[in-house]
């Protein structure tokens, strides 16, 4: 327009165009090359996935290196992975080799000789057996790290934590059955209920998922149950979980105390990430139970919440105290290895298939808020705070660290 205010006959060109364009780059499948180890630790029958998801994943074009032997103590052979499109090999480096590793035990030291720069490991992220010489180890060849216990998913819940809580619920009850009878030792009671004969009493310490699910066993067999929390709000919801109405407490000391006078079992199901002191019953509380009553303390593996607890094995599960029977082994879940793999598999499947779909790890972890929650490794620099005050180390915020790269 000239300055007439009549349209000007030449059109002049832009000095500057708009383009559209995408804040990240197009995500494109990635193939994941994955490995699973067998684990050495003593008692330790896990594997992360079954034959089945191996499957799935070697259909979309992944690779899955497995340790020959790994899956056996979970009653899955090396031809049921080989048919299932897995390549089986004799020694632990060639596992290692794998960008992923899936591990179900905690990350030790000698695992870390293994491992080669910037390789990422899912294990579990347990403080009382986390070293500082395998974090350190692993600092230096800029791992990045994932405790699928600290895993979130789109709920914010913790799925790997809360299926895993749900099996020891029902083993916990299963494994006091057990104890309470004469060839164990226990007081010859079954526990549950019969017509004419007094029930039996269970006290649970917590009522988050392991309780939950241990006071839903124990309900079905017709036993009394008692549970104890410091949250009156987790009370309440146990009790709408559960349908209707149980005895409930927080933790008065003289209604814990003659709870525990009359108990004839003793669920700890008290959970902490933070390795905090979770001791709840106290030694003197311990010996007002009675003679051939049982402890099934299921916090054995962050500390235990009962103070006469120690951590035992599967060779040799219990030992007594003051006449109580205590069932303290850290990895329970390895006494019923099939069903728990089959539950870690049903995590890890659409875990892996996201990540792959995101165009790889560093992609899927921008993206995937729950994935990061898990993260306490990135790239060799550490992320959780916890840590590093255990350790006497420096962490940083794993936000920042995602937006600087």
């Amino acid at each position: 327009m000239d300055n007439t205010g009549r349209m000007s006959g030449t059109i002049t060109k832009p000095w500057f165009l708009y383009q559209e364009k995408e804040v990240f780059p197009d995500k494109r499948q990635k193939k994941l090359i994955l490995g699973m180890p067998n684990e050495v630790e003593k008692g330790e029958n896990r594997i992360c996935l079954t034959p089945e998801s191996v499957h799935i994943l070697v259909s979309m074009g992944h690779e899955v290196v497995v340790k020959r032997g790994a899956g056996e103590n979970a009653h899955y052979s090396d031809t049921e992975y080989a048919d299932a499109g897995a390549m089986i090999v004799d020694t632990t480096e060639e596992v290692y080799r794998a960008d992923i590793m899936l591990k179900a035990t905690s990350v030790s030291l000698a695992d870390t000789n293994y491992m080669h720069e910037r390789q990422i490991v899912l294990s579990p992220l347990k403080l009382c057996d986390l070293r500082k010489e395998a974090i350190t180890e692993m600092m230096q060849k800029k791992i990045t790290a994932v405790g699928f216990d600290i895993l979130k998913d789109a709920d914010g819940l913790y799925p790997v934590v809360r299926i895993m809580s749900e099996i020891a619920g029902n083993s916990a009850i299963m494994i006091a059955s057990e104890y309470l009878n004469n060839s164990r030792g226990g007081k010859g009671i079954i526990l549950g209920g019969v017509s004419g004969v007094t029930p039996t009493e269970i006290v649970i310490l917590g009522a988050g998922t392991l309780g939950e699910y241990a006071a839903r066993t124990a309900i079905g067999l017709g036993a009394v149950v008692k549970i104890f929390d410091h949250s009156v709000t987790r009370l309440r919801r146990l009790n709408e979980n559960l349908g209707q109405r149980v005895f409930t407490s927080v933790f008065h000391q003289p209604v814990l105390e003659r709870a525990l006078a009359s108990a004839d079992v003793l669920i700890g199901a008290m959970r902490c990430f933070d390795n905090t002191n979770n001791i709840v019953v106290t030694e003197e509380q311990v010996k007002l139970m009675k003679k051939g009553a049982v402890i099934v303390d299921m916090s054995i593996d962050h500390g235990g919440c009962i103070e006469t607890s120690g951590p035992t094995t599967h060779e040799k599960p219990i030992y007594t105290y003051e006449g109580v029977i205590h069932y303290c082994v850290p990895n329970v879940l390895s006494r019923v290895a099939r069903t728990a793999s089959i539950a870690y598999s049903n995590v890890f499947l659409p875990l892996l298939q996201n990540v792959a779909s995101q165009g790889g790890f560093v992609h899927a972890v921008r993206y995937d808020t729950g994935l990061r929650e898990g993260i306490y490794l990135y790239n060799g620099i550490l992320t959780k705070q916890v840590i590093a005050d255990k350790f006497g180390l420096i962490s940083r915020d794993i936000d920042l660290l995602i937006a600087a790269l």
